[in-house]
């Protein structure tokens, strides 16, 4: 049985990565909305295939990584610089930012610590540290927050029922273990980005005439 202060570290994390946290993830879908309308994300396989891609091989396994250096760091500007240089468009740029802004001004009024605005990776690791939680367990949950909240956001594109979209998380989670255990062992000597097509499509969103999502 955890301890009470394992207890309480876990519902703290449950509570900084729920869709009711005010960061206003539900407002970005990180270009799924463009690859939606460009038919390059059309059901539950390719939506499946498509978040295992940005999770494995682009903001997912970048993002862990750069909220574990902050973990890490005595001082997280540097870092922060680099996550915001990390970011492939304009879009991107404004997502981690606004989150991260949005994550540091309740994290620092509810939990009463000093936390400046940071890009969101960053914002996240340092208020792990600032709290003494697990950065295991705060990679984890930061990552199935990722994840479920771009399938949430798939359901309403495509769109998917309910059922669908936890399922897509569910098999999700795994990948999810994985590449947090690859963050906590990782440095950002590790840095990389593949995942090209959504990249273009955080681009394209940018123009897209009808849309519903920030990015």
């Amino acid at each position: 049985m955890p301890n009470t202060n394992q207890a309480e570290q876990l519902l703290t994390l449950v509570q900084m990565f729920s869709p009711s946290y005010p960061v206003g993830a539900f407002a970005y879908s990180h270009g799924l909305e463009w690859a939606v309308q460009d038919g390059a994300v059309t059901d539950r396989d390719s939506l499946n295939d498509w978040l295992g891609t940005v999770l494995r091989h682009g903001a997912g396994l970048a993002d862990a990584l750069f909220l574990a250096a902050a973990y890490r760091a005595d001082a997280p500007s540097e870092i922060d610089a680099e996550a915001r240089a990390f970011a492939a468009s304009a879009e991107r740029l404004k997502e981690t930012v606004l989150q991260g802004e949005a994550f540091a001004r309740a994290s620092a009024e509810i939990w009463q610590i000093d936390l400046p605005s940071l890009c969101y990776p960053v914002a996240v690791g340092r208020a792990a540290a600032l709290q003494g939680l697990p950065l295991r367990q705060t990679l984890e949950m930061f990552l199935h927050a990722f994840a479920a909240n771009l399938a949430t956001a798939g359901m309403r594109l495509i769109p998917l029922g309910q059922t669908e979209g936890q399922i897509i998380i569910r098999t999700l989670a795994p990948l999810c273990l994985e590449i947090a255990e690859t963050a906590e062992n990782g440095t950002l000597d590790d840095l990389t980005s593949t995942a090209f097509l959504s990249d273009i499509a955080a681009m394209k969103h940018e123009t897209q005439y009808s849309r519903i999502f920030r990015t």
